[in-house]
């Protein structure tokens, strides 16, 4: 929206006031910085909010948490840079963006990848050999330590008219962030992918430049993208992936009893944050429904899931065309970790 676009040069400006602290001092600091890729109120908010409480309460008040909600220091690609700098010491990072580094993180922009059951999910995201093997090695290159992976709900389109197969996205603009992957699965849905900056989309929107989106349905309400379309669809397609990072140097360089207090408290909020995006979701939902009732809600069956499921199948090969054959291995052993876990649970 406007708003965050205005805020630009006031969040650079106050990114640099930050870096102008110094990199040294930053691992003796009592306060610790966790910026976010959402607004206030939302599910990363929420993360990051019991994520201070319970390190403030484990440090016994010697390490405060300051909450940074999005636009207060830019956008996502800004965070990363922040963190790897060891400006920040915490933020959250899209995959499509971290694939520039870890080119294998794009595996979680396929259609279809993730298991419909979350707690399949839980273990997949908060244990993966893949993940925090490989993918995580690849993060500390440039000095991002992957703390944790969580959904934030299944992704839901926003158009302004239905869309239940391929053909009914011909000539529809979607916007996507920008992810190779993304543009790439759009274009096998038989959409016009549209690369745009988060906080451009409500505008883009509302002028007609993009003809639709997708983003958790608790991003639609607060973002009031719903305001400016006419349709809500569940494909079924993916979840709203997002990873916690940290500095690896700064990380490294705490002591061992800080160290403890951040895989703790990491640890605990798994479950807490896989239970509070579904909550958030469902409420949000009902907001939307509130506020518009005069809007489209459409969940595609099987056989209309099935026809996207087909559409992509091509872009096995494209994500290895796009991001190497790491990717391609990352591919093959998520989806037998999932096999395995959906057997368990």
């Amino acid at each position: 929206m406007s708003k965050f676009s205005t805020m630009k040069k006031a969040a650079l400006a106050a990114a640099m006031g930050l870096a102008l602290a110094g990199q040294a001092s930053l691992a003796a600091a009592d306060e610790w910085k966790f910026a976010l890729e959402e607004i206030s109120g939302s599910v990363q908010d929420a993360y990051a909010q019991k994520f201070k409480q319970l390190v403030e309460e484990k440090s016994g008040g010697d390490i405060s948490v300051t909450v940074y909600p999005y636009g207060a220091l830019g956008e996502s690609e800004d965070l990363t840079e922040l963190v790897a700098n060891g400006v920040l010491q915490f933020t959250h990072g899209s995959t499509g963006i971290l694939g520039s580094t870890a080119p294998s993180m794009q595996v979680f922009s396929m259609p279809y990848l993730l298991s419909q059951n979350n707690k399949v999910n839980q273990e997949l995201l908060t244990a993966s050999p893949t993940i925090y093997g490989p993918m995580a090695d690849k993060l500390k290159t440039r000095n991002l330590r992957l703390l944790s992976m969580y959904p934030e709900g299944e992704m839901v389109w926003t158009t302004n008219k239905e869309v239940r197969k391929p053909a009914d996205f011909d000539n529809v603009k979607m916007r996507v962030m920008a992810s190779p992957m993304l543009v790439e699965t759009y274009k096998s849905f038989g959409a016009v992918p549209t690369p745009l900056p988060y906080s451009e989309v409500y505008g883009a929107l509302q002028l007609k430049m993009i003809d639709g989106q997708e983003n958790p349905i608790f991003a639609i309400e607060e973002m009031k993208f719903y305001e400016v379309t006419d349709v809500l669809t569940w494909s079924g397609h993916q979840q709203f992936t997002v990873a916690v990072l940290s500095s690896e140097s700064w990380y490294q360089g705490l002591p061992a009893a800080q160290r403890t207090i951040i895989d703790e408290t990491i640890s605990e909020l798994a479950p807490y944050i896989f239970e509070t995006q579904a909550t958030y979701n469902q409420e949000r939902l009902e907001k939307i429904k509130k506020a518009k009732p005069g809007i489209q809600v459409v969940h595609l069956n099987e056989a209309e899931q099935a026809t996207f499921r087909e559409a992509s199948a091509p872009l096995r090969d494209k994500l290895v065309e796009l991001a190497g054959p790491e990717a391609g291995s990352a591919l093959q052993s998520l989806e037998a970790e999932i096999v395995k876990l959906e057997e368990k649970y």
